[in-house]
This record gives C-alpha cells, sequence and structure tokens, in this order.
C-alpha cells in the first residue's frame, strides 16, 4: 500500500492530525528521492501505558503506512534521569513492558510492523563515543536554555538535580545517534526540538525536522495523567473499569473546547477506524431518535455545540467503541505468559502495609512487672525495692504509717 502513494499523499498522511511541523523541506527532500522517511519517537518507560498513548500510536501507525521506518525509543535513561522517578533496573522492564503495548495497540488497528524498530536508550547512551558528544554538547548549551527546554517535559521542582538539565540535552542528540530524518513528539517538547534544531549543527551534526502532535485534553479536562486514576483508563482495564471512569468523564453539554471526549474521537477513534476500515466512521446510537453518523470530527463538533448530539448518547457509543479497541490487545496480553512475566517484574504489586504492633498495656507505675513472688511473702527480681513488704507481711510498713495510734 505505501508504494502505490505519490509524496503528496505520503505528507498528507505524515501530517494529519499535527498541531505543527519543523523544517518540512527536509521531509519533502527524503520522500522526493523516494527513500523511506525515518522518524523516531520517544518514550520514558515509567508510568503505566493508559488510553493516551493510542495519540501518539496511532501517528506511527500513520507513519508506517505512508512508507516510513519508524524508531521507538525506549529511554530508560531518560526515565531514570526525570527526578530519578525509578530505579534504572525497574524501568529496563518497564521498556520491555512498552514494547508489547505498542506492537499490541498497533496490531489492534491492522498495522503492519516490519518497518517498527525498537531500540533501547541504554544500548547506545552508555558508550563512551554518546558520553564524548554529550559533555560537546555540554560546552554550547547554557543552564538556562537547558532549564528551559526542559520545563514542560522534566518534572519541576524546587532546588532541581543536574539530571533535567541532562535530559533535554540527550533527547537532541538521540536525533543524530538514532540516524533519523525527523523527530516526531507532542507539541510540550517543543522547545527540546528548537533546542535540538539549534545546537546539533555547533558541534558537527545535521538539523533535522519535528513533528508535533496536539496535547489531547483527559477525560477530566486537563492532561490525561497516569497520577489520576479518573483522568487515564489503562490499556488492560476490564470493559466494566471502562465504563466506570467514562461515565464519570467531564463532557458539559455544548462545550467542545477543552471536551476530553470528543478530542478522543478526533484523535483516535476516528483514525483508527480509517486504518482498520479504511474509511473514518463512528456511528452513536439514540435511544428516541434515528442513530447519527459521522466521517469527519466538524460535522460532529458542530452536532454537539447545536445540541443535536448530546453527552448521553456520546459518552456510550464512545465506551463501547473503546471497549472494542482495547479488546485485542487485553486478548494478546492474556494469551502471553512472556507478557504477563514482564508485567510484574515491570510494576510489581506495593508491599503489604505493616502490621499494626499492639500495644503494651501500661498498668500503672505500682503494677510488679519485674518480680517474683516467695512462699514467705518477700519478693525478689529488679523492682522489688517498690513493692517488698518485708516478711513481717508489713507490720514494719503499717507502724510507720502511725495507724496504730489512730
Amino acid at each position: 500500500m505505501a508504494q502505490k502513494l505519490s509524496v503528496d499523499e505520503q505528507l498528507a498522511l505524515i501530517k494529519e492530525n499535527l498541531q505543527e511541523t519543523l523544517n518540512q523541506e527536509i521531509i519533502e527532500e527524503v520522500l522526493k528521492k523516494g527513500e523511506p522517511l525515518k522518524i523516531y519517537w520517544g518514550t520514558a518507560t515509567t508510568g503505566r501505558p493508559h488510553c493516551g498513548y493510542f495519540v501518539p500510536g496511532l501517528k506511527l501507525a500513520q507513519f508506517l503506512q505512508a512508507g516510513c521506518h519508524v524508531k521507538v525509543l525506549l529511554a530508560d535513561v531518560h526515565g531514570f534521569l526525570d527526578n530519578l522517578k525509578a530505579p534504572i533496573e525497574l524501568v529496563k522492564h518497564r521498556a520491555e513492558y512498552y514494547r508489547f503495548v505498542i506492537i499490541a495497540l498497533l496490531k489492534a488497528v491492522n498495522v503492519p510492523v516490519d518497518r517498527l524498530e525498537f531500540v533501547l536508550g541504554s544500548s547506545y547512551q552508555l558508550t563512551p563515543e554518546y558520553t564524548m558528544d554529550l559533555f560537546r554538547l555540554s560546552t554550547v548549551v547554557t543552564e538556562h536554555d537547558a532549564k528551559k527546554a526542559g520545563a514542560e517535559v522534566v518534572k519541576q521542582v524546587e532546588n532541581a538535580f543536574l539530571s533535567g538539565l541532562i535530559y533535554p540535552l540527550m533527547q537532541a542528540l538521540d536525533e543524530e545517534y538514532l540516524k533519523v530524518d525527523c523527530q516526531f513528539g507532542g507539541v510540550d517538547q517543543r522547545k527540546i526540538f528548537a533546542l535540538a534544531k539549534e545546537v546539533l549543527p555547533r558541534i558537527g551534526f545535521k538539523e533535522r525536522a519535528h513533528l508535533m502532535n496536539p496535547m489531547v485534553p483527559g477525560l477530566q479536562g486537563g492532561k490525561m495523567s497516569a497520577s489520576d486514576p479518573d483522568s487515564k483508563i489503562d490499556l488492560l482495564d476490564t470493559p466494566d473499569a471502562v465504563r466506570k471512569k467514562l461515565k464519570k468523564a467531564v463532557c458539559a453539554p455544548k462545550e467542545v473546547e477543552g471536551n476530553g471526549v470528543l478530542s478522543f474521537i478526533e484523535y483516535v477513534l476516528l483514525p483508527a477506524s480509517t486504518l482498520k476500515y479504511g474509511t473514518p466512521k463512528f456511528v452513536i446510537p439514540r435511544r428516541d431518535a434515528e442513530s447519527l453518523e459521522y466521517t469527519g470530527i466538524k460535522k460532529m463538533q458542530e452536532d454537539y455545540a447545536a445540541d443535536i448530539l448530546k453527552p448521553q448518547d456520546l459518552k456510550p457509543a464512545v465506551t463501547e467503541a473503546l471497549i472494542a479497541l482495547l479488546e485485542p490487545i487485553q486478548k494478546d496480553f492474556e494469551g502471553s505468559a512472556e507478557w504477563k512475566d514482564i508485567e510484574t517484574k515491570a510494576y510489581p504489586p506495593p508491599p503489604p502495609p505493616p502490621k499494626k504492633e499492639k500495644k503494651k498495656k501500661d498498668k500503672g507505675s505500682f503494677y510488679p512487672k519485674k518480680v517474683e513472688a516467695k512462699p514467705d511473702g518477700h519478693v525478689e527480681g529488679p523492682d522489688k525495692d517498690k513493692v517488698d513488704v518485708g516478711t513481717d507481711g508489713g507490720a514494719e510498713a503499717i507502724k510507720k504509717l502511725g495507724l496504730e495510734d489512730k
């Protein structure tokens, strides 16, 4: 299929749904030569991949459909550097888990993965050559520029670690070491892309093109985040869990801007239907009226703004479409002992909470804790002097109290 596409068709497919493209002429030049465009997308292998990964995943699918050679950088070292989110050993297990997820995701929309290549960051980022080039790059990038470049990507904390400054330099240098024509990522990566474009030529490496996806709102209206359980749906969530989470999704009537449910249709469900069936199509059944059928997002947004399409019809339709999209991925997971094993290693269950220690009851300061009573009435032990009344049965002690005079 890819060989039948003209340069214009390839370019249209590559740019579909993107927010911005830098140095498009580099892409056009490669395509005009009849060579496969080499693109890389990097993902720091930290939290569990959620449904937000469908957005870049489906763009990778379109790149493959356009005849591109796609390299996925499983950025284990980046995951370690990003505020030390996880130990490097755990991040490597997660990289393997991500590989399983991405392959299953692409297979779910009928995309062949023969031009898909996975590269583990630590396989070349720990070499002497890479380290020396990173040192060279550090001589032409200021602390201010490195911090600014990573501001929207690296977790920002007060008194930040140097690792957060190294992160964007490595992402720029990866373009050279992966031997690609362009890098793909979210628009939140723009400052890193701009840094790469500016500084790589300063150390003798060529400039690359950059392709940027828009930031798609999560189900709660903000960014889809692994740290917010209601904002994200895990790729292995059960149908019941998917229904429960989408029921909570923010989907205000007539509001199109920032609507995560509509955005999910635009960037995931419509492109997925095109890849699976050759044409974009989304059907919304309605209880008391005829079903609505859409082949593009614009008409859907217009109908939603006009209240022709209502949240109570939209959300169930999206729910069932997502469950259907997740089904083959979950089937692959259930059928793979290797994938299950790596999931346990990558995301081990948290240790059980420590058992609550029983508090010893305080029986008072006069309670004989460390004494032993003898048959004649006296006691022995470390606390003897506190409780001993002597062998006279306490007669002497009573006398000292002066009770006999009363």
